[in-house]
């Protein structure tokens, strides 16, 4: 690793500060991407801000319609959380699919939103469910949150407190993981809220986690699974690697979106 200064603040406002004075500072949460890529010497920050003595920006709440989760909640906390499996049980099982028991003991739901992953599961939720991302700033809707790759709309000093999430009335999460990283390959969120349908894929996109508007416009006629027969996405602005080709994530886009909303309507 490079040579950085170790910051630890105690309040929100004291690490934005740091963030808006230090040069090159990065913030620190459960620390699964930003570890990694320094001890690769991918990153070299002059300036490390540890969130973990941060009081009120973790735990779980329903505040009346909306599930709230703090930032510096673990995913294992969610995945496991009996609040979360009442009001929004897709959440809980998304939750319990990220990596290894290591990785969910110990990676946080802000750290995930705010890295925006190309192949993360909580940016399709998010976009799949109509998050609201609770900053110390602001208010942003998933809508306008996810930018790109690894891209987002929080500015420099911006640190995300809490997720809010509305209470669906059906909705379901499916993946097909790469064996090594349980990272998804494709995955696949859909939701049912009054006449709002949504369907968030990760993991397929060039650009990162997007909505399928031609599946959610056939499932606003009929939520089921023969809404979708024969429906596929174009294999443009699909990534493709050494995992899979963009024609086959555009194909399993397609299957996998059947296969969620029959676990939705089950």
């Amino acid at each position: 690793m490079y040579e950085f200064k170790f910051h630890r603040p105690t309040t929100v406002r004291q690490a934005a500060g740091l963030l808006a004075r230090q040069e090159e500072a990065k913030l620190l949460a459960g620390g699964h991407t930003l570890i990694p890529t320094m001890k690769l010497r991918l990153a070299g920050p002059k300036h490390i801000v540890d969130l973990s003595q941060i009081e009120g920006i973790s735990g779980i709440e329903m505040k009346g319609r909306s599930l709230v989760i703090g930032a510096l909640t673990r995913h294992f906390e969610v995945a496991t959380s009996p609040t979360v499996k009442e009001n929004i049980p897709a959440l809980a099982e998304l939750a319990g699919l990220i990596g290894d028991p290591a990785v969910r003991h110990r990676g946080t739901i802000g750290g995930s939103v705010a890295n925006n992953d190309p192949n993360a599961d909580y940016p399709a939720a998010c976009l799949g469910l109509g998050a609201t991302i609770i900053t110390n700033k602001r208010r942003i809707a998933a809508d306008d949150f996810f930018k790109g790759l690894f891209d987002t709309a929080l500015e420099p000093d911006e640190i995300i407190v809490r997720v809010q999430f509305p209470k669906p009335n059906k909705a379901a999460y499916v993946k097909f993981p790469n064996p090594a990283s349980r990272f998804a390959l494709v995955g696949v969120f859909v939701s049912k809220r009054g006449s709002e349908i949504r369907v968030a894929v990760t993991g397929a996109g060039a650009s990162g986690v997007f909505r399928v508007t031609s599946f959610e416009d056939a499932l606003k006629k009929r939520f089921g699974v023969k809404s979708l027969e024969g429906m596929t996405v174009p294999a443009d602005g699909m990534s493709g690697d050494i995992h899979g080709s963009a024609e086959y994530r555009a194909h399993l886009i397609g299957v996998l979106a059947r296969r969620a909303v029959a676990a939705a309507t089950a």
